[in-house]
């Protein structure tokens, strides 16, 4: 009989984990960071097409309200109207928001 010892496999050296990574996983992990750096891509993406619409629809429009008479590019005027309607709906989120943590201290 041989006295030799057969050799014990060999396991990989235990890898550590990258930055922003968790064991055992391949993505990295979601942070607020990763999440403002989606929003300003995604807000300029929105501004740059904003501004082609704005660009290619010159022609100006008069609008009529209260007695007033207000003259506008057609782009122009669509912005403001996007921007306005954004403005209620993020104030009533914002109202909607308030309400539910006072709900929540009681």
């Amino acid at each position: 009989m041989s006295d030799q010892v057969s050799p014990e496999p060999q396991r990989p050296p235990a890898s550590r984990p990258t930055p922003g990574t968790r064991p055992g996983r391949d993505r990295p992990l979601f942070t607020r960071a990763s999440a403002v750096w989606v929003a300003v891509g995604s807000a300029l993406v929105l501004l740059v097409l904003m501004l082609a619409f704005m660009l290619q629809n010159p022609t100006p429009i008069t609008f009529h309200f209260l007695g007033l008479a207000v003259s506008l590019p057609a782009g122009l005027a669509v912005v403001i109207a996007a921007v306005g309607g954004a403005v209620v709906v993020a104030a009533t989120g914002t109202a909607r928001i308030v309400q539910l943590r006072k709900d929540a201290r009681r």
